[in-house]
C-alpha cells in the first residue's frame, strides 16, 4: 500500500473515532439533553419535592383557574397538604381531595393536583388574585411538617397539553359536596307512604238522616202491604 493510501486510511480512522467519542459524550445519564429544564416549576425542601407546577386559567379570562402539580414525599412519615395561597393577594386556593381520599402525601409516595381522578386546587377569581397568563406567579404551599414552601409558577391557558387540567376539569362545589342539599329535599316515598297509611274517615250510613236543628230525628214511613 502506498504512503498516500496509508495516510488516507489513518485520517478516516481518526475521524471515525472522533465521531464515536462525541456521540458517547451525548449519551448516558450525564447527557446534556437530560439536563434541559422544562417550563414547569419545581422545588425541593427537605423530604418534599413539588414538581410540574402551573397555574392554568380558563379559556375566557378573567375567571377561575386551577393549579396542577405533583408533590412527592421522600421521607418516612406521612405529610398533609394544608393550604395553598397566592402570594401578594393572599387569596386562598380551594382544595378538594379525590373521591374517597384526603390530602395526605404518604411516605414514599406522592399526591397529584389537577386532572381527572386527582385532587383539585381551584382559584375562584383570577382577577381578584392578580393572576394573568404569562405571569411568573408566586404561590405558597403549606404542609403539615415541612411548613411553607414558596415558589414562582408559570400561568398558562387551558389549551393543548393543558386541556383537562384547568378549571373546566375541576369538580363543581355541588359535586364536591353531594350531601349539601340532602336535608333540603324530603323523600317522595315518605309522603306517599304517610298518605296511604292514614286512617280513612268514618262514613255515615246512607239510611240515616240527620235530624234538623231543634227537631227530632225522622225515619222513612213504613208502607202497608195490601
Amino acid at each position: 500500500m502506498s504512503s498516500s493510501l496509508r495516510r488516507g486510511a489513518l485520517a478516516a480512522s481518526t475521524l471515525a473515532l472522533s465521531i464515536a467519542a462525541l456521540t458517547a459524550c451525548g449519551a448516558g445519564p450525564d447527557a446534556q439533553s437530560l439536563n434541559i429544564q422544562s417550563d414547569n416549576a419545581s422545588t425541593a425542601v427537605g423530604d418534599i419535592e413539588i414538581q410540574n407546577v402551573n397555574i392554568i386559567t380558563a379559556e375566557d379570562e378573567p375567571g377561575p383557574a386551577s393549579i396542577s402539580a405533583r408533590i412527592f414525599n421522600n421521607g418516612t412519615k406521612d405529610e398533609k397538604l394544608e393550604s395553598i395561597t397566592i402570594a401578594g393577594s393572599g387569596e386562598t386556593v380551594e382544595l378538594s381531595p379525590a373521591e374517597g381520599q384526603d390530602l395526605t402525601i404518604p411516605a414514599g409516595d406522592s399526591l397529584a393536583l389537577g386532572g381527572e381522578g386527582n385532587a383539585s386546587a381551584l382559584i375562584p377569581d383570577t382577577e381578584r388574585a392578580g393572576i394573568s397568563d404569562g405571569n411568573a406567579q408566586p404561590i405558597v404551599f403549606e404542609l403539615s411538617s415541612t411548613g411553607r414552601v414558596e415558589m414562582r409558577v408559570t400561568v398558562v391557558p387551558e389549551t393543548h397539553a393543558w386541556e383537562g387540567y384547568g378549571p373546566s376539569g375541576t369538580p363543581t362545589q355541588e359535586a364536591r359536596n353531594p350531601e349539601a342539599d340532602a336535608s333540603e329535599s324530603a323523600s317522595p316515598d315518605a309522603s306517599a307512604s304517610a298518605t296511604e297509611n292514614a286512617e280513612p274517615d268514618a262514613t255515615v250510613s246512607p239510611d240515616a238522616t240527620e235530624a234538623p236543628e231543634g227537631g227530632t230525628e225522622t225515619t222513612a214511613p213504613a208502607t202497608e202491604d195490601h
